[in-house]
């Protein structure tokens, strides 16, 4: 899941080098922590959050296989 996120940011971003991806793991849910240069947070987030509730759909839709609950938080 971590690479998936990481390789969807990478491709929305001005500076790919810039994109880290943590995960922080505890009972049955993921905490996957995104960070992002400062000139890109804009385009993570999108016009009215659409981009990071997309992001966090298709996080959703792919951990359904795997039985555990993934959470993506876009951290400064």
């Amino acid at each position: 899941m971590k690479d998936l996120i990481s390789d969807i940011v990478k491709a929305l971003v001005d500076q790919p080098d810039q994109v880290s991806v943590n995960e922080v793991e505890g009972g049955h849910t993921v905490v996957l922590e995104l960070s992002v240069a400062k000139s890109d947070m804009g385009k993570v987030i999108g016009k009215r959050g659409r981009n990071a509730l997309a992001l966090r759909t298709i996080l959703s839709a792919a951990s359904g296989k795997v039985r555990k609950r993934y959470v993506l938080e876009i951290v400064e």
